[in-house]
């Protein structure tokens, strides 16, 4: 990361083009969907999605999309939250900012009153498991479509 610290910040007029200008490395590109596709999601699906810009300084280096209190697999009694989408920029890749975005998450997640916090991805050479499995995650059996789902379970709160 550059010496100023990564933030989250909503997805905004001012910020909008950078985001949407997010690039990942080509090989990367099936396994996760543009920035745009999620933003159309977020608007689909209303107070479900939590879209968030990465920002370092003024600079735009990644996108989160979290599900909050989801419906999953459409099962009202079976609510879930979570991380929907994580592109962070090929030039940004390997300083951090996954991990980053991954904690403020579910920090988000934590103070809404969840206690896991679940993520799927697509399974492949080269794809997003070892960085999920490496942050604590661990395969739960399902799928949801093709993707794996994985679940990391958060310690409460410390009392402020």
């Amino acid at each position: 990361m550059t010496s100023s610290t990564p933030r989250l910040a909503p997805v905004t007029a001012d910020n909008f083009d950078a985001v949407c200008a997010i690039r990942l490395h080509p090989h990367q590109e099936g396994f996760v969907s543009p920035v745009l596709k999620s933003l159309a999601e977020a608007y689909v699906y209303g107070p479900l999605a939590w879209p968030r810009a990465i920002v370092d300084g003024d600079e735009v280096v990644g996108f989160v999309m979290a599900f909050l209190d989801f419906p999953w697999d459409g099962n009202p009694a079976d609510r879930r939250s979570g991380l929907w989408r994580l592109n962070i920029s090929a030039d940004h890749q390997g300083k951090g900012y996954g991990r980053f975005a991954v904690g403020a998450v579910a920090e988000q997640v934590r103070r809404a009153g969840g206690s896991r916090l679940y993520v799927t991805w697509h399974p492949g050479e080269r794809g997003p498991e070892p960085f999920y499995l490496g942050l604590g995650f661990r395969t739960t059996g399902e799928l949801s479509g093709a993707q794996r789902v994985g679940v990391l379970d958060l310690p409460p709160s410390a009392p402020a």
